[in-house]
């Protein structure tokens, strides 16, 4: 298992932090996500393209 670390910008409410949890735990392999306003860390066995992509649908900038 590995541990992913995303750098967002432009989360600026809960309703968008829990979308982007709910995105994360949907992506194939991801065993955990946590979630806050600047990024996430995920865990499990998930591409980190396959994340970014998760996130960017919602419209949320991904560094």
């Amino acid at each position: 298992m590995s541990q992913v670390s995303l750098t967002f910008k432009g989360v600026d409410s809960a309703e968008l932090i829990n979308r982007i949890t709910t995105a994360l735990m949907m992506v194939e392999g991801v065993d955990s996500a946590e979630v806050g306003r600047h990024g996430a860390e995920v865990e499990g066995r998930a591409r980190r393209e396959a994340l970014v992509e998760a996130v960017k649908k919602l419209g949320v900038e991904v560094q």
